[in-house]
């Protein structure tokens, strides 16, 4: 049998993500195509590039403001909401980017986490990226670019970009940023997940990133969340998975697992998206706690729970140290 975020570990797509962009990708209307004048740095830099400004009213505080696409052929056109594109590079990045501004309207600061997707003229989701802005406070405004990076050859042209999903945390709740270590010196974080026949699996992450050893034992302690933060009910959270999957083996007990600096454990949340009488659950926020006592992390892992009403967690076990990559040397003790 992976999903985001880090707030990603990096994250990517939830997991019902990937299915539900081409359906309903929406495309931005276009004010017009802006070039930079002859002679100027911003036209030498921009030569093989046409930068569409965006009119668009975007999602929950974050829209795009412009889309960068590989000039027409042979002038640029448009055609009702449709910026016109050649053929994308064969061999490097795609040369597709969009600017785009998160604006916190509200009163507390949030670190967001936005999926945005590059679509084709017939709405087919060509690519979707994630992107974290950390740390935006009230009243406060942040821009940003996010590229489409490499497409394959046979990707039919990029005309449009939408922001596709928008999730926002308590920025003193948000995974910490990759290369940075929390004061408590334990840092938490959810993968991408996997997927398969309708299971779900999603790592949880637990790394002492600080000075001294943590032991840790048993199962993380899980509040589920809605969109507004509020605690969702009617969802049985088991220690296991047995009840989910026996696809996986039997479960094993929680042990202690003592980490020095630098080590890692690892759970999982494992459930099932099986929709049959009564209404489908959702829950896109997971508050963590590695145990009782620890600050808490909130995650985003977006659960489809259908209306099995049950997750399962499996305790924390100490992750397997990472192979170097293949050919390289580790330095001698």
């Amino acid at each position: 049998m992976r999903r985001p975020a880090d707030l990603r570990r990096p994250s990517a797509a939830p997991l019902p993500l990937l299915s539900a962009l081409a359906a309903t990708a929406v495309l931005l209307t276009a004010c017009g195509t802006e070039r930079a004048g002859p002679g100027s740095t911003d036209a030498r830099a921009s030569a093989s590039q046409e930068v569409t400004r965006i009119d668009d009213p975007g999602k929950d505080g974050v829209r795009i403001t412009s889309l960068t696409l590989p000039p027409a052929s042979p002038s640029p056109t448009r055609s009702g909401y449709l910026v016109s594109a050649d053929k994308l590079p064969t061999d490097s990045d795609s040369g597709i980017s969009a600017t785009y501004e998160v604006t916190n309207d509200g009163t507390e600061t949030w670190t967001y986490s936005v999926v945005f997707t590059f679509v084709s003229a017939d709405g087919g989701a060509m690519a979707n990226q994630t992107e974290t802005v950390r740390d935006v406070g009230p009243g406060q405004t942040v821009r940003g670019t996010v590229r489409a990076g490499h497409l394959p050859p046979s990707t039919p042209r990029v005309t449009g970009a939408k922001v596709f999903q928008v999730t926002k945390v308590p920025a003193g709740e948000a995974p910490a940023a990759p290369g940075t270590c929390p004061a408590s010196g334990i840092r938490v974080s959810a993968d991408q997940g996997e997927a398969a026949m309708g299971l779900r699996v999603v790592g949880l992450h637990l790394d002492n990133c600080g000075k001294h050893a943590y032991t840790v034992e048993g199962y993380p302690l899980l509040e589920l969340l809605d969109d507004e933060l509020r605690h969702v009910d009617g969802v049985r959270i088991l220690h296991g998975s047995g009840e989910i999957t026996t696809g996986a083996g039997p479960d094993e007990p929680p042990r202690p697992v003592r980490l020095n600096p630098g080590e890692s454990a690892t759970a999982g949340l494992v459930w099932r998206n099986t929709t049959e009488l009564g209404t489908p659950v959702n829950v896109p926020h997971v508050r963590v706690r590695a145990q009782a006592g620890a600050d808490p992390v909130t995650v985003t892992p977006h659960l489809d729970l259908g209306t099995t009403g049950k997750l399962g967690v499996r305790p924390w076990k100490k992750a397997e140290p990472q192979e170097p990559p293949a050919g390289r040397q580790t330095d001698s003790p």
